[in-house]
């Protein structure tokens, strides 16, 4: 496939340049290892918080305006992101402007001003963002998943923080926050594309010269602790009941990962798999149904999540156990498997022919596990899966003390769902 190169400088700064040939852009992601897990009770949120503020304005372009113009002004495509476990900052534009798109991202990751009045106006936009999640029950489902498994410690905290966190926030938390977490010691410059290697490298050097090399904290572990099945009921009056229903699975390091992802394609990963046929097809109680496997550095899970009608929620969460249990008591064929493994190969390899796509892949490894793997790496291991490795993961997963369901509806009655939750 591509042919990536990483380049660790003498401050621990890693760069990986991934040049493609037959593309006319380029993508430079900037990832740092530091995220809502690596926050405490007083500054959750920060981390996410900080990303917008990267946004408001530099010593050298002091607004918002000043600082995104140029980009627009290309038609390129930017943004940045915050997870549990990392925060990117990234840009896609014609490949002939390079130089802009380091010398914007060097510019917000170094120079960004955090002045309190803008800090001030922006807690009222992040508060919006939140009651907008709050009113957006598919996607609030999510927080109420992680809730249920971690309860109160990093892992269960929502990344976009709290009310109370959000409104008391001070300048000097983002600048100790800035020393804490983001050093060249835990940041990965990811550049795919139409680029040379050697000139990308120096122009990196050129504009990142500044970066700090501070020696960074790191993140609390998380505690599991689960000994029977487990709800959590969100009562909202919706029009349709928001649920997922999953189990407790294995971290990124994990060697059954693999045969994990392969159980979550053939159970929910696309529109013939057996969720989409049993849930929605047959049965007509959902318009979405998907299953899939999260892994991070400590945590896991494997889930299905659906929005499915009132009325009706009972007989979707059996018949999502039941599919459960036919995964683990029944082996699947080898032209089952088959399958799966060709629909990660095809969906990996359409995903990798745009440049933002590359610079994810490889950064996100390095990022999260100090190791990179080629797609054909990654699809030897995928092909080295087996029928029984498959019901091995199954049995191992999917078992009463790794049970869990978040839902969100027009329900107050928590044991009408804890009765149900039988595999």
């Amino acid at each position: 496939m591509n042919n990536f190169k990483k380049t660790t400088l003498k401050n621990g700064l890693r760069i990986i340049t991934v040049p493609t040939k037959n593309t006319k852009t380029i993508t430079v992601l900037v990832l740092v290892g530091t995220g809502s897990k690596y926050e405490d009770k007083n500054i959750n949120g920060l981390s996410h918080f900080l990303e917008h503020m990267f946004f408001k304005g530099t010593k050298k372009s002091p607004n918002t305006i000043k600082l995104i113009g140029p980009l627009d002004k290309i038609g390129g495509a930017y943004n940045a992101f915050t997870s549990q476990e990392y925060t990117g900052y990234w840009a896609k534009v014609d490949a002939s402007h390079l130089d802009l798109v380091l010398d914007w991202v060097s510019d917000i990751y170094l120079n960004s001003k955090l002045e309190q009045k803008e800090i001030d106006l922006e807690k009222g936009t992040i508060l919006q963002e939140l009651n907008m999640y709050l009113d957006n029950p598919m996607r609030y489902v999510s927080n109420l998943w992680t809730d249920l498994l971690y309860g109160d410690q990093p892992a269960g905290w929502q990344i976009i923080g709290t009310k109370k966190v959000i409104k008391g926030v001070k300048r000097n938390d983002f600048v100790t926050y800035l020393q804490n977490h983001y050093s060249s010691k835990n940041t990965i410059i990811a550049v795919a594309g139409n680029i040379s290697h050697k000139e990308t490298i120096s122009k990196i050097k050129k504009y990142f010269q500044k970066i700090n090399d501070n020696k960074i904290k790191d993140k609390l572990s998380v505690e599991e602790k689960q000994i029977k099945p487990e709800s959590l009921i969100y009562y909202k009056n919706t029009d349709q009941t928001h649920l997922i229903l999953g189990v407790r699975a294995y971290n990124i390091f994990h060697p059954d990962k693999y045969a994990l992802g392969l159980l979550g394609v053939m159970l929910g990963g696309n529109m013939s798999s057996r969720m989409w046929i049993s849930v929605r097809e047959r049965q007509g109680l959902a318009y979405y149904v998907h299953t899939g496997a999260e892994t991070d550095t400590d945590t896991g899970f494997l889930v299905t999540q659906a929005g499915v009608d009132n009325q009706k929620v009972e007989r979707a969460i059996e018949t999502i156990l039941n599919e459960y249990k036919k995964i683990r008591d029944k082996k699947i064929s080898l032209a089952e498997l088959k399958k799966a493994k060709d629909y990660i190969k095809g969906s990996s390899l359409i995903g990798m022919e745009a440049s933002d796509e590359q610079a994810s892949f490889y950064a996100s490894q390095e990022l999260l596990t100090n190791k990179i793997l080629t797609l054909e790496e990654k699809f030897s291991k995928i092909n080295e899966v087996t029928v029984n490795d498959i019901q091995r993961v199954a049995k191992d997963i999917f078992k009463p003390e790794k049970l869990n369901l978040a839902l969100i509806g027009p329900f107050k009655d928590k044991k009408r769902f804890d009765k149900l939750l039988k595999i």
